[in-house]
Parts: C-alpha cells; sequence; structure tokens
C-alpha cells in the first residue's frame, strides 16, 4: 500500500506566493473583454438563437476504484505493477477522507455540479472518457488498468453527458475487444463517441450534434503519443483504435483543414478535442502553441478542448477562439496517493463556453471550480478558488488571459 502512496513519484514542485501570482490581469487593467452570462445585458443585442453554451471538461475516470463503489461494480482484477485490485484505490481514499457508503448512486460522483448544469443548461456536454468500459479481462499489463463495468455507464447518462471523446491513453487498457465493447455500450446509451472506432474512417469521423433551431457542433478528437499513447494503438482501415496524431507539423495541419472544411456547413461550430503532452507540468510547448494557432488561421476550428495534464493549465483566446491547453483531471480515483501534491490535482473544473454561432467567436468563458473528495465533486473552498484561480491568472499572462473571481467563486476570463 506505501508503494501506491507514491506511485506518482516524489519530484520536487516548485511553489509560489500567492500574492505574487496576483500579476494576472483584473477587469480593471485588461483592454479587453470579459466573459459574461448571456443573459446579461451585455448579450441583449445577440439572438438567443445565435449563443450556443458548451461545457467541457477534462478526464472523467470513472473506471477502476470509481467503479467498484458505483451500483454494478465489475471485477476489481487490475493489471497494476503496485495493486492487484481496484479495491487498493477505495481503500485509499477511504483512509484519506474518510469512509464511501457503497454502493452510491450513479449521480453521486457528480455531485455539486449537477446543479450547476441544471442552472446554467448547457446546449451540450462534453467530456474527455478516460476509461475503457468493458468486461474484458485482457488487461494489456501498461501499468495502469481502467475499466468501468458496462452496467455502470448510467453514470455517464446522470450527467447528461452528449459526447464522450476517446482518443487517449486509457481507452485501450483491456485491450481491442475492451474497445469494441466500450463503443457499443456507448452508442446504447445513445452517447456519441469522437477519437476512436472499429477502423480509422470511424474513429477520424466526427461527432456530429445537432442542437435544435441553433445548429451543429462538430466534435473532432486526437490523440499524441505525448500523452503516453503507444502508437499500435492507432486505428488502421482494417483495425480499431484511436485517432492517432504523430506530429503537429503544417502538413497536418494542411490534412485537417480538408476534412473539416469537407464537412463543415455554416453556422457549424467545430471543436478539436486533443489528448496531448504529460500529466505534470504548466509548460506549453511552442509546437502546441503553433498547432492550435495553425487550426484556428487554416481549418477555422472554433474551439480547442486540450486535456491529458492532471491539474489545469493556461487559456488563451486567439483570434476571439478559446484555446484551453489542459483542462485538468474531472473525476479520478487518486485520492490519498502522494507526491504531487503542489499541482492539486484534486481540484477540477467546469469549462462553460458561450459561442456565437453565426461567426464562431468567443462571446463568454466561465470556469466553475470543484474539489474532488470521495470520489465525488464538491464545490471548492474560497482559498480553493482563489488558489486555481491565481494558478489560471498566472499562466494566462503570456497569452493574455486574465482571471475575475467572482463572489460566488466562478471565474470569468478576460481577454484582450
Amino acid at each position: 500500500m506505501s508503494a501506491i502512496l507514491s506511485r506518482f513519484g516524489r519530484r520536487q514542485v516548485l511553489g509560489f506566493p500567492l500574492a505574487a501570482a496576483m500579476t494576472q490581469f483584473s477587469a480593471s487593467n485588461c483592454a479587453g473583454r470579459v466573459s459574461a452570462d448571456p443573459k446579461s445585458d451585455d448579450d441583449k443585442s445577440l439572438a438567443d438563437a445565435d449563443l450556443v453554451t458548451l461545457f467541457v471538461c477534462g478526464d472523467v475516470m470513472t473506471g477502476r476504484a470509481i467503479d467498484q463503489v458505483l451500483p454494478q461494480p465489475g471485477n476489481p482484477r487490475i493489471c497494476e505493477r503496485y495493486a492487484t485490485s481496484a479495491e487498493a484505490y477505495v481503500d485509499l481514499a477511504e483512509k484519506a477522507h474518510g469512509p464511501i457508503a457503497r454502493p452510491v448512486g450513479f449521480a453521486y460522483i457528480w455531485g455539486d455540479a449537477l446543479p450547476e448544469l441544471r442552472t446554467r443548461m448547457p446546449d451540450l456536454r462534453i467530456i474527455n472518457l478516460e476509461t475503457s468500459v468493458t468486461t474484458s479481462e485482457a488487461c494489456t499489463n501498461r501499468g495502469i488498468s481502467y475499466r468501468m463495468s458496462p452496467d455502470n455507464v448510467p453514470c455517464l447518462t446522470a450527467a447528461g453527458v452528449d459526447c464522450c471523446v476517446l482518443a487517449n491513453n486509457h481507452v485501450l487498457d483491456w485491450g481491442r475487444a475492451g474497445l469494441l465493447e466500450t463503443l457499443d455500450t456507448l452508442e446504447s446509451a445513445k452517447i456519441k463517441t469522437a477519437g476512436a472506432g472499429r477502423d480509422i474512417a470511424e474513429a477520424a469521423a466526427p461527432a456530429i450534434l445537432t442542437i435544435p433551431g441553433k445548429g451543429r457542433v462538430l466534435v473532432f478528437a486526437f490523440g499524441l503519443p505525448t500523452s503516453g499513447i503507444p502508437g499500435d494503438w492507432a486505428a488502421s482501415p482494417g483495425r480499431s483504435g484511436v485517432n492517432f496524431l504523430n506530429d503537429l507539423s503544417p502538413a497536418v495541419i494542411k490534412l485537417l483543414a480538408e476534412r473539416i472544411g469537407a464537412l463543415r456547413q455554416p453556422r457549424d461550430i467545430v471543436v478539436v478535442s486533443i489528448h496531448w503532452g504529460p500529466n505534470w507540468g504548466y509548460e506549453i510547448p511552442k509546437r502546441q502553441v503553433d498547432f492550435a494557432h495553425g487550426l484556428i488561421d487554416e481549418a477555422g476550428v472554433d474551439v480547442i478542448h486540450g486535456h491529458s495534464s492532471h491539474h489545469a493549465k493556461a487559456i488563451e483566446v486567439y483570434r476571439d477562439r478559446p484555446i484551453l491547453y489542459g483542462c485538468g483531471d474531472f473525476l479520478n480515483d487518486y485520492e490519498g496517493i502522494t507526491g504531487y501534491e503542489g499541482f492539486r490535482d484534486d481540484l477540477a473544473a467546469m469549462y462553460f463556453l458561450t459561442i456565437e454561432a453565426s461567426r464562431g467567436k468567443l462571446a463568454g468563458l466561465t470556469i466553475v471550480p470543484f474539489q474532488i473528495r470521495n470520489f465525488r465533486l464538491n464545490r471548492a473552498s474560497p482559498a480553493d478558488a482563489t488558489w486555481l484561480s491565481n494558478i489560471l491568472a498566472r499562466e494566462g499572462v503570456s497569452f493574455g488571459t486574465g482571471i475575475r473571481l467572482n463572489s460566488d467563486k466562478t471565474m470569468d476570463v478576460i481577454w484582450r
């Protein structure tokens, strides 16, 4: 058990004084735009039918220990160096934060996020589902074994999830049989998928989501080796797998621009969801910035939805298009695991993006912070909300974005 506690290592995390982080922009010193509630006076000039609100978040890891506390847990067997049963991670969480009364209901894990969804009523809800949904026993022995029982898929429908991005480094933890069952299970639950498929054509195809009276949202999803996706997980003409990108070159941007252009219709909002980069660290490589800018410049992409890091990273608004370089974990079973506490992977964020459908421009971006505790999303404390807002402000300085922390501890993104 002690080995699990330190499995993320003991690398020194450089701290920073919160006061120093206040180099952030504020509403008073940022000569730009401030995210706004679409129902406020600032938005009266826009027809309601032209505003589309998307909820996106980072990694939703409902497998392993979380699966074990849900109503229909699967076989707890896992193939990991430090544990052979998912119950070990339940034990860690309970030792850290107290007992979890099992079984919990399907809606339990979303906790305080559900009232937020009911209040804001986003048009679409898009998550990165970082687990296989399967009964397969063919674990890949890659060191991590994430799977959720297909009988627990109601935990996704309980939050009204519209689209699951699957181009990530855990969807094939239980082999290609596990991926196929994942696809079948989500299809039966009427949840669209993007980024993985039965062959490359399906893996590369976008999820097409229609919003009655407003138009369509196309979700393209890709996974990169920098996030830990093995190259042999790539889908091909005759093999299932993920939509795998080997690089972020201008040639790839040109190819994606052609594919997107062939499918795009007037008023479509195009989202590109990318699993890229390592688990820890705030650095945004120049190649990621150049790729994101290229997708907006050449392919007309409206939203870049990045994930893989276990913590939130910088936000950029480029040509009035949001780039979320890393949304962090939204649900995980890491409670009690030590080694990277300085990054606060227990803090999660809901991102609400309001887009003008006619022009694809960002009208507002609001972030709602939470803390993961007992495998449940709980509204962040004032101190935690301030900490996260300072981090996002600090990381946004070089991208021209700032954070306004509101009295209710939600955050509005400010951009030039």
